[in-house]
């Protein structure tokens, strides 16, 4: 009976870990309902063991009670004997026989107490047995839950970890695809083709200026070679200084 109710339990928990695996969308929730439904088998079992243990203890009452009845009928039986005795060596032969009836009456009785203490034990002893492997088998159960309850407690810290560090490795690749350092380098070069656009006005205007002055430098040259000419005409040999 204890291995059928345990081996039953049993079966029931493998069939509601392996539903919950087949069909586990959220780790943590699949592991909180499994947690669950142990602890509900727990609790069956502990029903059933509590049962068991019911029933030995009614055993046991049963068999105080046969026990308490073979003392009782056999007190009897020896006082209805004695009176038969002394009836009979009183000469009184009808009332000693009577007597002596009720002996065997309560002999029979004893007897049948008797074997019923014998019938208990043997049941008792049998339910005794099974109760301490229920007791084991249920105290095994619980140990099994709190296990169930640490792992899933690991378990549930590992995805939440392996979780942020998936998002973590999302969020980096989502920055490499979109890495704003590129534009960056795209509005610098921007601004140094603008820097240099500005050198070559600035070398553009430089270059306007230096013509002026170089047609200043022609004018200043026409006019000393039109007083060496004059020079010239007045008869002289030696340029103006």
């Amino acid at each position: 009976m204890g291995d059928n109710i345990l081996g039953r339990i049993g079966n029931l928990v493998r069939a509601n870990v392996n539903a919950l695996i087949d069909g586990a969308e959220d780790p943590e929730k699949m592991l909180d309902q499994l947690v669950r439904d142990y602890t509900n088998n727990i609790a069956e079992a502990e029903q059933a063991v509590a049962q068991t243990i019911g029933n030995l203890r009614l055993a046991e009452d049963d068999a105080s009670t046969a026990q308490a009845g073979v003392v009782e009928w056999g007190g009897k039986a020896l006082a209805a004997s004695h009176k038969a005795d002394e009836l009979r060596a009183a000469g009184n032969t009808a009332e000693a026989d009577r007597f002596d009836n009720l002996a065997k009456v309560a002999l029979k009785r004893q007897i049948g107490f008797e074997d019923q203490a014998k019938s208990l034990a043997t049941q008792i002893a049998t339910q005794t047995e099974l109760t301490d492997r229920l007791k084991e088998g249920l105290n095994g159960m619980r140990a099994k839950r709190e296990e169930l309850v640490q792992k899933r407690n690991e378990l549930v810290a590992r995805a939440k970890m392996a979780d942020a560090q998936t998002k973590v490795q999302e969020s980096l690749k989502s920055i490499n695809a979109t890495d704003p350092t590129s534009e960056v380098s795209r509005f610098e070069e921007k601004i140094r083709h603008d820097e240099a656009q500005v050198r070559g006005m600035q070398e553009v205007a430089a270059s306007s200026l230096d013509a002026q002055f170089d047609n200043l430098e022609d004018v200043s040259t026409d006019a000393d070679v039109e007083t060496r000419l004059a020079a010239l005409k007045g008869g002289s040999t030696t340029p103006a200084s």
